[in-house]
């Protein structure tokens, strides 16, 4: 049996003295894609940003392994150079850097391999036209003056440039319209032809998952899996929503 790609064992996460996580357990194995969902305030997002290593979520017990190498010892910048990815909710607007520049230059970084302009060009004119974004936005400054939409579609773009080995995506598709979510789900049906790479698709919704093969559903409720399932889980939430998972017994 391969090896998992990603361990979260007995996971304990504080915000502000506030306990969120509550020993929660999570096993990822390549080429898989885990949706995590629950309602509002369960712990689903505080998952990605302590896996990425946001300073304000404290770890206050259990362990992540990532690819076998302990992740909690690992800086930021460490942890995107080993192939973790996540993609915000609101996508922040830098000025004066482009999308391609960023792009390049994260690229890069992850690589540690410098990268020819030409090859660069070709590579990321075809992940725009996944996306269906015009090739101008590769020369605009990343998210300045973006709709909501075409912030989720860069999102995206990173996604299908940098190749992570796993990629988190918190809400991609909140606030999107019908076609957006479609285009959206194209790039991610993009990135799951990758076996060598996971995803941990996190959400409330389920329009987004659709079109898109998913190998376990988890649902979070209270800091804590209550329960997992295939993808028909989805299916299930869809129609009855969350109230039997939040039922305490």
């Amino acid at each position: 049996m391969a090896a998992d790609l990603l361990s979260v064992q007995n996971l304990s996460v504080q915000v502000e003295d506030k306990e969120i996580l509550k020993g929660l357990n999570l096993n990822v194995k390549r080429g898989e894609t885990h949706v995590l969902m629950g309602p509002n305030g369960a712990g689903k997002s505080t998952l990605g940003n302590t896996l990425m290593g946001n300073p304000l979520y404290q770890v206050t017990g259990g362990s992540i392994l990532l690819n076998g190498e302990d992740l909690l010892r690992m800086a930021v910048n460490e942890r995107a150079k080993a192939g973790l990815y996540m993609s915000f909710q609101n996508p922040l607007e830098v000025p004066g850097i482009s999308l391609a520049n960023f792009v390049r230059n994260a690229l890069e970084q992850r690589t540690g391999k410098r990268i020819r302009l030409w090859d660069f060009r070709k590579e990321i004119a075809r992940a725009l036209e996944v996306l269906q974004m015009d090739p101008s936005y590769a020369d605009r400054d990343l998210n300045v003056g973006f709709s909501g939409g075409e912030k989720k579609k860069a999102e995206i773009l990173q996604l299908l440039m940098l190749k992570p080995t796993l990629a988190i995506l918190d809400e991609t598709d909140s606030g999107l319209d019908v076609d957006a979510v479609r285009t959206v789900s194209r790039g991610i049906q993009e990135y799951q032809k990758d076996k060598e790479s996971a995803l941990i698709i996190i959400t409330h919704s389920t329009g987004i998952l659709s079109s898109l093969h998913v190998d376990r559903t988890h649902v979070i409720v209270d800091g804590t899996i209550v329960c997992d399932g295939d993808g028909s889980l989805v299916d299930e939430i869809n129609q009855n929503g969350f109230a039997r998972f939040e039922t305490k017994e």
